[in-house]
């Protein structure tokens, strides 16, 4: 017991001071101005890169009970800290977006005024031109009369333009503000994702820490057979097949190694790489079954049930990039599977290997991937290329920045080339990416990561 309260002191001495003194950061965002909640994000902000700073300390020193212990409370208060941050961004985009949404429907009465004026005045002008001089010449009007209505039509017409330009300009303004009201909710959206990513890190983090305050009160396990478990789940982490299109399934320590050689070149996180990996090999029948029948038309046939896809693959686009690279690489172009056409969405098939390149993206970043891995001719279907080849296209679509914004953006335009907003099938490859990252991330690089 007396061990126990000697560990429990050493690791309050451990934590910063900053603690009590740092009450900004709260999750109570209800009832506060705009200004209240940007302060005390800031303060959130500066909390976690303080805990942060314990965190990357604690890690350093050596190996204890109590490290491990100080380790897991910086990572749990890091991770509290990240959502009251992200909590209060969401208020924030709360505010923006009614403030948007009021914006648009002020454009749209205005719009709709603006065209029942129009209406009003096309019935005037068309009554106006409907009589012509004659007609008006031998009418009982007086001459004066005849040239009140002849500048009448002419002020309604000037009139006319004038609204015209109003009602464009109405319209433009209000298709902005609906792209700006999209991007406020993608965020929102995006941020209340990261919320659950972050608590699911807190609860792993806390049965961690449960679990270690259990067995230092047990004197019967030493911290030598906790490691000795560590290891021993270690080994299994390592030892887990992943599974890879078209190539097997190599154990998921190698795929890891390609992946922390490939962050290191392009700055991307690597559970983010694997994640994008998992889900390309999960996609399903469409992803890597399909062969090339016609060298000419691009049409391939699915091996699987012998489905003819007129639209197998880009002729012009992919078709001649693709059988370039397989006569290179000495591989069959009528053998080889590449990916079949997604039934019932327009666009062609033929992407290659485990992470799903079409010809035409990997022939753009191919002499990134030579100078990176170090090879004449890469090889999507080789696992090292082709890891390496989607860190880089992560990198490109601004993954490096580290954000779960930035990652889930850069992974729906991995599948797209457009935003997560654009689809909602997009959007819902984008989460899907970063489920399975975070999974990688908490329940297999990071036990890695703790021995």
């Amino acid at each position: 017991m007396r061990k126990f309260l000697i560990l429990l002191i050493s690791v309050s001495i451990s934590l910063p001071v900053f603690v009590a003194a740092q009450s900004a950061c709260t999750s109570e965002t209800a009832g506060k101005s705009r200004s209240q909640l940007e302060r005390e994000l800031e303060a959130c902000n500066m909390e976690i890169a303080q805990w942060q700073e314990t965190l990357n300390k604690t890690k350093q020193e050596s190996a204890s009970f109590a490290r491990d212990v100080a380790a897991l409370t910086a990572k749990i208060n890091a991770a509290q800290a990240n959502i009251k941050g992200k909590n209060i961004a969401i208020a924030n985009l709360t505010k923006d977006i009614a403030v948007k949404q009021s914006e648009i429907s002020a454009l749209d009465a205005r719009i709709s005024r603006g065209k029942q004026a129009i209406a009003a005045i096309l019935r005037k002008t068309n009554d106006i031109s409907s009589y012509s001089l004659l007609e008006n010449i031998l009418s009982d009007k007086t001459l004066s009369d005849f040239f009140v209505d002849m500048d009448t039509y002419a002020s309604t017409e000037n009139a006319l333009d004038i609204l015209f330009d109003e009602l464009r300009a109405a319209i433009a303004l209000t298709e902005s503000e609906k792209v700006a009201l999209a991007k406020k909710r993608e965020a929102q959206a995006a941020a209340k994702a990261a919320i659950e990513a972050a608590k699911k890190e807190v609860e792993i983090s806390q049965a961690q820490k449960k679990t270690l305050l259990a067995v230092s009160q047990n004197n019967e396990r030493t911290y030598a057979q906790v490691l000795a478990d560590r290891q021993a789940k270690a080994a299994q982490i390592r030892a887990i097949l992943f599974p890879l299109v078209d190539a097997g399934a190599i154990p998921f320590g190698t795929a890891l190694a390609y992946a922390q050689e490939a962050s290191v070149k392009t700055g991307v996180r690597p559970a983010l790489i694997l994640g994008v990996l998992q889900q390309e090999s999960n996609l399903g029948a469409n992803v890597g079954r399909c062969v090339i029948t016609n060298l000419s038309s691009g049409e391939t046939r699915n091996t699987a049930t012998g489905y003819l896809w007129r639209n197998g693959i880009h002729p012009t686009r992919d078709l001649p990039l693709l059988q370039t690279l397989l006569n290179s690489l000495g591989r069959d172009p009528l053998s080889t599977k590449v990916s079949c056409p997604i039934a019932g969405v327009p666009g062609y098939g033929g992407a290659m290997g485990p992470t799903q390149f079409i010809p035409s993206t990997w022939n753009l970043i191919a002499p990134k991937i030579s100078a990176y891995a170090g090879k004449t001719t890469p090889d999507p279907w080789n696992p090292s290329d082709a890891i390496m080849a989607a860190a880089i296209l992560l990198a490109g679509n601004g993954a490096a920045a580290g954000t779960y914004e930035a990652e889930r953006t850069a992974a729906c335009k991995y599948y797209s080339g457009r935003t997560c907003g654009s689809a909602r099938h997009i959007a819902s490859y984008g989460n899907q990416v970063m489920t399975r990252a975070s999974t990688i991330q908490l329940t297999m690089i990071d036990p890695l990561q703790n021995l």
